[in-house]
C-alpha cells in the first residue's frame, strides 16, 4: 500500500477505513497488511516520543463489538510483536477505558489503542491511539501513517498478554458515584432509581452489569446490551433519530427515572428524562453545565459551532457561566478548553452537540460513561430532595425548528471556492445590516431578532468534503423559510455551489 493510500486512512485524529466487504461500491482499504504496518509504526513512534527502547514498551489494545475486531486485532498484535513490544489484549471495552490503562498505576501502559469506528456502518473499522498526554493529534496520526509506508507487513505470530482492564475502570466509576451521592446506604447509592440503558449492541453493555446493578439501580427495560457488530436494532449513535426514539420508548414504557444511550465505543452519550424529553444536542450541554456550575462558578463552557442562541442565554443568564462557541470536532473543542485553562481561564467542560463531552476533572477525556456518572449523581441527589433531574434545565428554552442543509460544491478547487463564498456571504450580510457574530471561529453566523424573522444560522465549509453545511434554528413558524430566502439572496451568483 502506497503512502498516498495509507494517508487516506487518516480521519482527523483517528484512523478509519473499510475493513470488510458488504456495501456496494466500498472496497476494503483498511487491510490486515495496513493494520500490521500501522502497529509497527505506532510502536516506533511511541518509542521516539517516550524515549524508551521499543522493546521496553507496554501497549494495550481493546476493541468494540465490530465484526472485524478480531482480525484487526490479530494484525495489529502481529505488528507489535514484530517491533518487540509487550502487548496486552484488553478485549471488548470502551474507548475511554483504554486511555485509563495509561493512567491507572496497576497498568501504566506506555500507550494504548482502541479498535473502533464509532457509529459508522458494520463494514467500517478504525484505530484510536493514546499516550500519557491523551488522544493523539492529527499531526501524530499523519506521522504514524508516514512511518508505516516504509515498513513491510511482518508475518510474526501475534502475541499478547490477556488483561482485564475494564474491571479497574468500572470500579473507578462505581467509586465516583458512591462518593458523589454519599447515600445512607453508601454501597447502594442508586437504590430506588430505575435507569434504562441502550447500548445499541456496541460495547456499552458493561455499564448495566458492572456499574448500575452493583449500585442498586433497577435496570429493567435496558436494551440492546448484547454486542453485535451488525447493529441490528438501530445505529449506535445518540444523534440518530431512530436511536433516540428507541431509548425514549424504553423510558416511557418502563416508567424510568432516566434513560442513557451510548454510541458504539462509549465515548459519547445522551439521555432521556422521565417524561420522554430528549437530553441531547443543546440539552446535554446545558445539563452537564448545570451540574458543573456550582463547582466552577463563572467558568467557561467550550462548545462546537452549531449550538443555539438559546443555549448561550441559558449558560450565561441562568447559570452565570461563559459560553465560548468554537469549531466543530471533539479534538478542537477539547484543545481549546485546555488552552483556556493554561491561560488561567477556568474551563471545566469541552462538549459537542454530538454528545462528545470532556471534563477537566477527568483528564479532558471524552468519556460517555463518565458523563453518565455525573448525571446519575445529580439524579440521586435530586431524588433525595424530592426533585427530578430535569429541573436543572427547566429554564432552557425549547427549540422550535432546527434544520441542517448540506450544499454541494461542484468545482475541483472546492476549498478555495468555499472560502470565497464565506467571505462574500459575510460582506453581503453586513452590508444588509444583519447581525454577524464577531467571534465566529468557523464559518459565518448571523442572528435575527426582527419582527420579520427571528433565529440564527451558520454557514460553514466542511473540512474534508466538497460541502457547505448550513445550520439554522427558527423561533416561530416560517422563520426558517424566511432565513432560507435570505441565504439564497446572499449567495446569488455562485455557480459552483448548489444553493438550497
Amino acid at each position: 500500500m502506497s503512502e498516498k493510500n495509507l494517508l487516506k486512512l487518516q480521519n482527523g485524529s483517528d484512523v478509519r477505513g473499510v475493513a470488510v466487504e458488504g456495501i456496494e461500491g466500498e472496497s476494503v482499504n483498511l487491510t490486515p497488511d495496513a493494520v500490521n504496518r500501522i502497529g509497527q509504526a505506532f510502536a516506533n513512534w511511541l518509542s521516539g516520543r517516550s524515549g524508551k527502547p521499543v522493546t521496553e514498551l507496554k501497549i494495550g489494545v481493546g476493541h468494540d463489538s465490530r465484526i472485524t475486531a478480531d482480525s484487526m486485532k490479530e494484525a495489529f498484535f502481529s505488528g507489535l510483536a514484530a517491533a518487540g513490544v509487550t502487548a496486552y489484549d484488553c478485549g471488548l471495552v470502551s474507548t475511554p477505558s483504554m486511555f485509563m490503562t495509561v493512567v491507572f498505576p496497576e497498568f501504566a501502559f506506555d500507550g494504548s489503542v482502541m479498535i473502533t469506528a464509532s457509529h459508522l456502518p458494520f463494514n467500517r473499522n478504525g484505530l484510536k491511539f493514546f499516550n500519557p498526554d491523551g488522544g493523539l493529534e492529527k499531526s501524530d496520526i499523519k506521522e504514524i501513517l508516514t512511518l508505516a509506508q516504509d515498513l513491510t507487513a511482518a508475518s510474526v505470530p501475534a502475541n499478547a498478554v490477556s488483561c482485564n482492564s475494564l474491571d479497574a475502570y468500572t470500579k473507578s466509576l462505581r467509586e465516583k458515584i458512591c462518593q458523589g451521592v454519599k447515600a445512607d446506604n453508601y454501597e447502594k447509592p442508586l437504590q430506588g432509581l430505575r435507569i434504562v440503558v441502550d447500548a445499541g449492541n456496541g460495547a456499552g453493555g458493561f455499564f448495566v452489569s458492572q456499574v448500575l446493578d452493583p449500585l442498586g439501580a433497577d435496570t429493567a427495560g435496558s436494551q440492546f446490551l448484547e454486542p453485535d457488530g451488525m447493529f441490528p436494532n438501530h445505529i449506535p449513535n445518540p444523534e440518530n433519530k431512530q436511536a433516540m426514539e428507541a431509548i425514549k420508548k424504553a423510558v416511557l414504557d418502563n416508567k424510568a427515572d432516566l434513560g442513557i444511550i451510548f454510541d458504539t465505543d462509549v465515548d459519547r452519550m445522551s439521555a432521556v428524562l422521565p417524561d420522554g424529553s430528549e437530553v441531547n444536542r443543546d440539552a446535554i450541554i446545558a445539563m452537564m453545565a448545570a451540574i458543573l456550575s456550582k463547582d466552577y462558578p463563572g467558568g467557561t463552557i467550550v462548545t462546537d459551532s452549531v449550538t443555539s442562541d438559546r443555549l448561550t442565554e441559558f449558560l450565561e443568564q441562568d447559570l452565570h457561566l461563559k459560553h465560548h462557541r468554537f469549531k466543530r470536532g471533539y479534538k478542537n473543542v477539547i484543545n481549546e478548553s485546555k488552552r483556556l485553562n493554561s491561560e488561567g481561564i477556568v474551563s471545566p467542560l469541552a462538549i459537542e452537540t454530538s454528545g462528545h463531552g470532556a471534563l477537566s476533572e477527568n483528564y479532558f477525556l471524552d468519556d460517555g460513561a463518565y458523563m453518565a456518572v455525573k448525571l446519575l449523581i445529580a439524579a440521586a441527589l435530586a431524588a433525595k430532595e424530592g426533585k427530578k433531574i430535569g429541573s436543572l434545565i427547566e429554564h432552557l428554552k425549547k427549540g422550535f425548528d432546527e434544520r441542517e442543509y448540506r450544499m454541494k460544491l461542484t468545482g475541483e478547487e472546492f476549498s478555495t471556492y468555499g472560502q470565497k463564498v464565506l467571505e462574500t456571504f459575510k460582506t453581503r450580510a453586513e452590508a444588509a445590516g444583519y447581525a454577524v457574530a464577531p467571534n465566529s471561529y468557523e464559518g459565518v453566523r448571523i442572528s435575527f431578532a426582527s419582527e420579520e424573522v427571528q433565529g440564527w444560522l451558520l454557514l460553514r465549509l466542511s473540512l474534508h468534503d466538497p460541502l457547505m453545511p448550513l445550520n439554522m434554528e427558527g423561533v416561530r413558524p416560517g422563520d426558517c423559510d424566511s432565513m432560507i430566502a435570505i441565504v439564497r439572496k446572499l449567495l446569488e451568483g455562485f455557480d459552483e455551489l448548489e444553493v438550497i
